[in-house]
């Protein structure tokens, strides 16, 4: 893989007093975070905490109503064709085309995302073997088992070389044997190439065994943030990660309801714009 031309102390995600009303309601609260380069960062919350809204406007998807957000040191709101370009997105249910080969999907992806048509086949290439999927590039997605879907959705989200990649619940529905699989992959690009990862899941022991640093929101504030012992200490030594959300929020954490596919379609339809 080609060496991450983004890993720099500005490839980060900073957050300060962030805030988003709709009409009367806060959905986001004056919530403020920073997200170190090369760090993985788990940011949890149950159904309407806010978490959904927070990501929708570090992606550029919705401005803020007020505070700050630098994502790759760029202004979501002010340029937005630069903050796409630094981040890939890997959503929680598959938004490939099962219709179309591996190949095609990643050359797809590679237009929209202004990837040099010289340099399209080797990233391609490079990426579908890096997740071990080379040998079925001219395989129809919809032949692929959930962990093949998801790997290939990770080579796709790193094909034009971003400094974050933000991944919504990526194991959901994985045995476990195939979510290890896939978090292998994760930690190589993090500990080898500097890929900063900002995650959200509902597998407490994911973020026990992967997170450098966790945030949790509910009703739009932010409850709790540091490393996974420090949580754990603020909720009164809480033996494990999920007893500690538990008590700090009240609520056991879901799966997301959302459609992958329908959020893939909104970014690009905002891609498709730049």
């Amino acid at each position: 893989m080609a060496e991450n031309p983004h890993t720099t102390a500005e490839a980060h995600i900073s957050v300060k007093d962030l805030v988003k009303t709709y009409g009367d309601i806060k959905a986001v609260n004056g919530v403020s975070f920073d997200v170190p380069a090369g760090s993985i960062f788990a940011f949890l919350g149950p159904n309407g905490a806010g978490k959904t809204t927070t990501i929708k406007m570090l992606t550029t998807l919705v401005h803020p109503t007020s505070g700050t957000i630098r994502v790759a040191g760029f202004d979501p709101a002010k340029q937005p064709n630069e903050v796409r370009r630094s981040f890939g997105i890997v959503f929680q249910d598959p938004s490939l085309d099962d219709e179309l080969t591996a190949y095609e999907n990643m050359f797809l992806h590679a237009g929209l995302y202004g990837v040099p048509r010289a340099e399209t086949p080797g990233r391609i290439r490079e990426m579908l073997q890096f997740v071990e999927l080379w040998d079925r590039k001219d395989s129809l997605v919809k032949t692929f088992s959930g962990g093949m879907k998801r790997r290939l959705e990770i080579a796709r989200g790193l094909l034009h070389t971003p400094a974050i990649l933000f991944l919504d619940e990526p194991t959901v529905g994985l045995d476990p044997q195939t979510r290890n699989h896939i978090w292998e992959y994760l930690k190589k690009l993090n500990t080898e190439r500097g890929l900063t990862i900002f995650f959200t899941t509902h597998y407490m022991d994911e973020v026990e065994r992967t997170a450098g640093q966790v945030a949790i929101i509910d009703h739009g504030t932010l409850i709790a943030e540091g490393t996974v012992a420090g949580i754990k200490a603020k909720a009164g030594d809480a033996p494990t990660l999920e007893d500690a959300f538990i008590k700090l929020t009240g609520h056991a954490i879901r799966t997301e309801e959302a459609s992958a596919a329908d959020q893939f379609r909104t970014h690009a339809r905002a891609w498709g714009r730049r």
